[in-house]
């Protein structure tokens, strides 16, 4: 079982993904000194997604990665890419270049036949690439196989499901984890704090063989937060040397995210966590009831990468009050 380190992606959700290269390079030695297996670096939608719409980068995609690989040895790099937003040549090739290990391939939950073409790339490469399924609260267990299945015939190392969320039962879990396992792939837990439950569902996505466990240090990451690095590392220590991880954490610059109404709303609603800010920007802006907004974005099926959208719905909203 090996813990996965996003806290230099998912965290970058939580400051407007404003990263600095003082604080990359200064996390990237830690998790190096500690033995975390893998880092993530990166725009919080990944490669390719700094943009006016949903949010711009400090630094760029280049800049991160450079930075990243100079500062790890062992600990691994990987990086978040979403087709429609990341592109082969643009963003997937120059990476490469520069040497990113593991590339991690998103889609939404049913719509796994849109990572075929980056999958199938990597794979025909010899690039380590894990088939990630977002939202995964949005289908059925059934159709979940389905899509992982889709990703393993085009070529993917391992299956990350993602309570992008946050609104998984630990009952959920089980019963997808269970499920995808079958697959015949290591398969992946990234869990969201909306309901205080990562640390308990990733728990339970271990029991029912998960071995790659998606964490934040003090949960650092969009919305409420993401499973906390330090929790996992004191109930499983073996992998990761727990002194230096309680070390980092009595450090670490940025406060621990807490579980805010906007969360549980979004959560309750199914919607991706990364939602809080432009959510609570557009309530502030027009005046408008959170919850009134938030049933309206669930109404309308919003998915990550639509965050332009909140706007445009609150603005008509405040028009119709």
């Amino acid at each position: 079982m090996e813990f996965h380190d996003l806290t230099l992606r998912d965290g970058c959700h939580a400051i407007g993904h404003k990263l600095s290269a003082d604080s990359i390079k200064q996390y990237c030695t830690f998790a190096e000194n500690a033995g975390v297996a893998v880092i993530e670096v990166g725009h919080g939608n990944g490669l390719g997604a700094s943009s006016l719409l949903i949010g711009e980068s400090l630094l760029t995609d280049t800049e991160m990665i450079l930075i990243a690989k100079k500062h790890l040895k062992n600990t691994k790099l990987s990086v978040h890419v979403i087709p429609g937003i990341a592109t082969i040549a643009r963003d997937i090739q120059p990476a490469i270049d520069m040497g990113v290990d593991i590339f991690r391939i998103a889609s939404h939950c049913a719509e796994a036949s849109l990572t075929k073409t980056h999958i199938e790339y990597l794979a025909q490469k010899g690039i380590k690439v894990f088939g990630v399924l977002m939202m995964a609260a949005l289908c059925t267990v059934e159709t979940l196989v389905e899509e992982a299945q889709k990703m393993k015939s085009y070529g993917a190392n391992a299956i990350i499901m993602m309570d992008s969320t946050g609104s998984f039962y630990p009952k959920d879990v089980s019963e997808r984890i269970r499920a995808l396992v079958t697959v015949g792939l290591p398969v992946g837990f990234h869990g969201h704090n909306n309901m205080h439950l990562a640390v308990a569902n990733s728990l339970v996505a271990i029991e029912n063989g998960a071995t790659i466990i998606d964490v934040t240090m003090k949960g650092f990451g969009a919305g409420a937060g993401n499973t906390p690095l330090e929790v996992m590392a004191s109930i499983y220590p073996g992998s990761v040397n727990l002194d230096e991880i309680l070390r980092q954490c009595e450090k670490f610059e940025y406060a621990s995210p807490i579980s805010k109404p906007v969360n549980i709303l979004t959560a309750r609603s199914k919607l991706f966590s990364g939602f809080e800010r432009p959510i609570i920007e557009a309530c502030k802006k027009y005046g408008i009831s959170l919850k009134n907004l938030v049933d309206e974005l669930e109404r309308r099926n919003l998915v990550a990468g639509q965050e332009d959208l909140i706007q445009v719905i609150s603005l008509q909203l405040a028009e119709k009050s």
